[in-house]
Order: C-alpha cells, then sequence, then structure tokens
C-alpha cells in the first residue's frame, strides 16, 4: 500500500518531552502514574494510546452550570489521568504551549484546549454586559505547568500599556492577569435590537501588559429566545 498519508511527516513524534506539538494544529501529552493530571476541554481529546481514565471535573455547587456555559462544551471540563498518550486538537485551530512559571494568565474559555492539574485555577465574571458580548466569562489561571491554548489563524500579540486597546470578545484568546478588562459599549441600546453581539462591545485593555488576538471572532455563540 502506497500514499504520501503514510509519510513520516505524518506519523507519530516520539519524544520523551510531556508536551509536544506533533504539527501547528495537533497536541500530543504523555501521561503516567506520577506525572500530573491533565485538565482539558470537553470534546478536545481526538485519540489516545495506553490506559487512560477519564472523569469530569466539576467545580461544585452552582459553579457548574455557569462553567457548561463558560466552556461552550455542553459539561464541565475533562480530567485525564493514566499511562500512555493523548492527543488534543480542536476545530483545526492552531495550537500554543505557555509554560508557566508562578505567573498568572488569563484566558478566554473558548480558547482553552488543556492545562497541567498542577496548575491553580478559577472562573472568573467579567460582569457588566460581558455576557452580551460572548465573553462574561474567562478562565484565570496560576501556578506551576504548561497551558495550551488555541488560535483561530495567525495570532497577534498588542502591547497594551502604550495606549488602550479595543478587542472583541470573541477574538480575545489571553491577556495578562494583571490586566483588568472593562466592557465598552459604542452603541445605543436601540441599535442592539435584533442584532448579534457584533462588535457593539468590546473588552478594553490598558496597562502593563499584552492581549493576544485571534484572526476571527471564532464559532458563532447560540443563543436560546
Amino acid at each position: 500500500m502506497r500514499s504520501t498519508l503514510f509519510d513520516a511527516s505524518h506519523q507519530e513524534r516520539q519524544t520523551a518531552e510531556r508536551w509536544t506539538l506533533q504539527s501547528p494544529k495537533m497536541l500530543r501529552c504523555a501521561l503516567d502514574p506520577q506525572s500530573p493530571e491533565i485538565i482539558s476541554a470537553a470534546g478536545a481529546m481526538v485519540a489516545y494510546q495506553g490506559q487512560m481514565d477519564f472523569s469530569y471535573q466539576g467545580s461544585g455547587g452552582g459553579m457548574k452550570m455557569l462553567k457548561k456555559m463558560a466552556t461552550g462544551e455542553g459539561s464541565n471540563l475533562m480530567r485525564t489521568r493514566g499511562h500512555g498518550e493523548i492527543f488534543y486538537a480542536r476545530q483545526n485551530n492552531q495550537i500554543f504551549l505557555i509554560q508557566l512559571e508562578g505567573e498568572a494568565l488569563t484566558l478566554n474559555t473558548r480558547n482553552m484546549l488543556a492545562f497541567d492539574s498542577s496548575i491553580q485555577w478559577d472562573i472568573r465574571s467579567l460582569g457588566g454586559a460581558g455576557f452580551m458580548a460572548g465573553g462574561l466569562f474567562n478562565l484565570f489561571l496560576q501556578g506551576q505547568g504548561m497551558v495550551a491554548l488555541t488560535s483561530d489563524g495567525p495570532p497577534l500579540l498588542l502591547d497594551c500599556s502604550r495606549q488602550p486597546t479595543y478587542v472583541d470578545p470573541q477574538a480575545a484568546v489571553c491577556w495578562s492577569a494583571n490586566l483588568q478588562p472593562q466592557i465598552k459599549n459604542d452603541f445605543k441600546v436601540g441599535s442592539l435590537i435584533g442584532r448579534g453581539s457584533g462588535e457593539s462591545f468590546q473588552l478594553g485593555f490598558h496597562g502593563p501588559g499584552f492581549v493576544v488576538v485571534q484572526p476571527s471572532e471564532g464559532m458563532p455563540t447560540v443563543t436560546s429566545s
């Protein structure tokens, strides 16, 4: 049997690294009983080899319902333990790895792929008009470990320290945890009737830090009447 499908470029990359990008859009994570478990977006796992144990990562109390809304997956986050290799991908998006070394990061829940369970995390609310803008909840991460996030296209890194920076909530991937984004509304309430969030709301950033923006508003948000 012959095909370019079987070329070496399509085969699994063998490495001793725990987190490895197999391609710009496929992540491989190695697990063993001594390594931290992995918390991922539900539905992000595309394959695994070995023995894995999957369970939903609940948050307790009424936060479970909020977390479902935040992840956009219709369920809680997924916790994985085991021995072998697990592969993650999400909607053909590009994947980027960030090593946290005691720092903190705020991440759009739609762009979260996976992270080490050694990292402390919390769902936080922007408040105000964030829900209408599709950005009410975001994921706060802090500690030691690896974070994998996705971008729908090549991302842009913006410096928010020089001047105010305004970003569509659905295009914001992540930002410095010290930045407290403010909801900015450029339209009158009457202009929102019969419209989606569109560009009516933006997240405003200003201060020492960065925001990463993807060249897409991602998957459309489906709201119930």
